[in-house]
């Protein structure tokens, strides 16, 4: 997967024109944006409970019990 030029972008652009039509578009770059937020959110919330956890630990005093 490489670099994406003017050209590619342009074709992009034209099929996603003609498929969704002009109507459409902004519907479904909000829908778009919105799905990428939720996704970042999400991410961010995982990697905050797992420094959380981490920090949780480091922080918890380590006793070893021998039977």
């Amino acid at each position: 997967m490489g670099n994406l030029g003017f050209q590619e972008i342009l074709l992009i652009a034209v099929v996603v024109l003609v498929l969704f039509g002009g109507r459409k578009i902004p519907e479904f770059m909000r829908g778009l944006g919105k799905g990428i937020r939720e996704f970042n959110d999400a991410k961010n919330n995982v990697k905050k409970e797992l420094e959380e956890g981490m920090n949780e630990k480091e922080k918890a005093p380590t006793s070893s019990t021998n039977s």
